[in-house]
C-alpha cells in the first residue's frame, strides 16, 4: 500500500512528457525516476557550472583536452547546440556560407526527393508530441526542410531511410533548423565514414533511394553524443 502510494506520487510530481517531448511509456517508473534524478541532480548542478564558466565570453568553442574531457561526461542541455556547432565544424561551415540552406530550400525541386522525405515524416518519432500535425509548431516540417536542403546539397547521398531519426534528434536539441542542417552534413560528409551508414550510389540505384539505409551501428554512432534519454528511444525501436 505505501509503495502504490509512493508510485502514485511520483507519477503525480514527473511530468508524463519529458523535456524532449517523448510521451513515457505506461509501465515506466516514476518512482525510480525520481529517486535516482534526485541524486544525479547535484552531479548535473556541479557539470553546468563547470560548463558555463568554460564557455563564459560568448565566443567559439575551441577545442581542447579540457572540452573534450566535459565532452565526455555530458553537455548541458543549454550548451549541447553551442558546443555540437563548435566541435564538428558546422559553426564555420554556416559562418562560410550564409544564405546557402536558404538558397537550397529555393532551389529546383527534386518530386522523386521530396516523396521519399515525405513518406517517413509520420514515421518519425511517433511518441514525440513536437512531430505530431496537431503540435504548434510542428516539427514535422523543420525536419521535412532540413531533408530536402541536404538531398540537394548532397546529391551523392540524396535522401535513405533513417535519416529522419538523426535530423530529428538535432533539431530536438538544437531547437533551430539551419543549425541542424550543418550539423547532419557535419556527421554524414565527415565525422562518420559513409559505408557506416549504407548510403552511396550502386550501378542502377536512385540516390533518394539507396541500397540500405541507416542501420542501428550508423544510429548509434550518431546519437553517441546525444543525451541518453533520446539515444535510448533509438535502440528501443532496434
Amino acid at each position: 500500500m505505501e509503495s502504490a502510494a509512493r508510485t502514485q506520487a511520483a507519477r503525480d510530481r514527473v511530468p508524463r512528457i519529458d523535456p524532449y517531448g517523448f510521451e513515457r511509456p505506461e509501465d515506466f517508473d516514476y518512482a525510480a525516476y525520481e529517486e535516482f534524478f534526485s541524486a544525479y541532480l547535484v552531479v548535473l548542478t556541479r557539470r553546468a557550472i563547470k560548463w558555463s564558466k568554460l564557455l563564459k565570453g560568448g565566443g567559439g568553442v575551441q577545442k581542447s583536452m579540457t572540452v573534450k574531457r566535459y565532452i565526455r561526461k555530458g553537455i548541458p542541455l543549454e550548451h549541447r547546440a553551442r558546443v555540437w556547432m563548435g566541435v564538428s565544424g558546422a559553426q564555420a561551415q554556416m559562418d562560410r556560407n550564409p544564405g546557402y540552406y536558404q538558397r537550397l530550400l529555393e532551389g529546383e525541386r527534386d518530386d522523386r526527393l521530396e516523396e521519399a522525405i515525405r513518406t517517413d515524416m509520420n514515421r518519425t518519432f511517433p511518441d514525440n508530441v513536437k512531430f505530431r500535425k496537431g503540435a504548434d509548431p510542428c516539427l514535422q516540417r523543420t525536419l521535412y526542410n532540413v531533408l530536402l536542403a541536404y538531398g540537394h546539397h548532397n546529391r551523392d547521398v540524396g535522401y535513405c531511410q533513417g535519416m529522419n531519426f538523426v535530423a530529428g534528434y538535432l533539431i530536438l536539441m538544437t531547437d533551430s533548423e539551419e543549425e541542424s542542417f550543418w550539423l547532419l552534413d557535419a556527421l554524414v560528409g565527415s565525422i562518420l565514414p559513409g559505408a557506416v551508414w549504407g548510403f552511396g550510389r550502386l550501378q542502377g540505384t536512385s540516390p533518394t533511394s539507396p541500397p540500405h539505409g541507416v542501420g542501428p551501428a550508423a544510429r548509434d554512432q550518431a546519437s553517441c553524443g546525444l543525451v541518453p534519454e533520446v539515444r535510448n528511444h533509438s535502440t528501443d525501436r532496434g
